[in-house]
């Protein structure tokens, strides 16, 4: 009996297990190589990663209108295009589906863009295929890609969302200055702090 019961236990473990890599989050990891995209900017142009002749490498940032931390960190995602965006670009992308989030339609983001004064694209991730392919759960949810498109850095931003005066860590800044300079990212991966992002069933 003591056998059964043994199997029976072992075969549990096992399903679990597989149900659990099933269940984790798919995506880039660190080393591997992001496919390039095109997707709409609020502008009406078509952008690529490719577009960016010069880059030495890209600053993708998962983000939205209406999620509160989005808003938290937009102006630290302005101010990261205008201390790097010569020779790294930032690429903010809208995963969300504007239907779950009427106030993340692409009219609503040419709005935001205007009134922030975006000098960076805002692509709308139409058919929401990119974000699962990137892995992103959050918004906002950060990737560092080297000039190869070679994933550097996931996570979140920095580690104090709701008051830039106490971040501690400055999580994708310091990933950049060890791009920068050719050296070990030590911290590859974060946590992404923000909203799920909404996805149509």
């Amino acid at each position: 009996m003591k056998p059964l019961l043994y199997r029976m236990a072992m075969a549990l473990s096992f399903a679990l297990l597989f149900l659990s890599f099933k269940d984790a989050p798919s995506g880039y990891k660190p080393g591997d190589v992001a496919v390039d995209f095109s997707l709409k900017n609020v502008d009406g142009k078509m952008v690529s990663l490719k577009d960016f002749k010069n880059a030495k490498g890209y600053i993708v940032i998962f983000t939205c209108n209406h999620c509160p931390y989005a808003k938290m960190y937009e102006d630290r995602i302005i101010n990261l295009h205008n201390k790097y965006g010569a020779e790294y670009p930032v690429i903010a992308i809208n995963p969300n589906d504007p239907s779950l989030e009427p106030e993340d339609s692409k009219e609503e983001m040419v709005k935001r863009a205007k009134s922030k004064g975006y000098k960076f694209p805002y692509l709308f991730d139409d058919g929401q295929k990119v974000f699962p392919a990137y892995g992103a759960t959050k918004t906002p949810h950060a990737y560092l890609l080297d000039k190869n498109r070679v994933v550097k850095y996931i996570g979140a931003i920095d580690d104090s969302p709701q008051d830039p005066n106490e971040v501690k860590v400055h999580y994708l800044e310091d990933a950049i200055s060890a791009l920068k300079q050719n050296k070990e990212i030590k911290l590859s991966v974060t946590k992404a702090l923000g909203c799920s992002i909404k996805v149509k069933k």
